[in-house]
């Protein structure tokens, strides 16, 4: 009887052991997914402040087209 118990003991012994490194690994997941949404959340706004500077470049290369046309029209 003794053997059995050993054995449950053992069993129980490696399935606290694999839920830890389940939990661990849970964890750490966890902290990476925060991580890569922070990332994913600069670059967005990175991204949209870019998209703001290309228009307001844009515009003023159009702007500069525009003066340029009169100039031409007008000479």
């Amino acid at each position: 009887m003794n053997t059995a118990a050993n054995s449950v003991e053992a069993e129980l012994v490696a399935l606290s052991r694999a839920l830890d490194q389940a939990l661990e690994r849970m964890r750490r997941l966890a902290e990476e997914n925060a991580s890569l949404r922070r990332g994913r959340d600069q670059l967005v706004g990175e991204r949209a402040a870019l998209m703001t500077r290309n228009e307001q470049a844009r515009a003023r290369v159009e702007a500069m087209i525009e003066r340029l046309k009169s100039l031409e029209n007008a000479g």
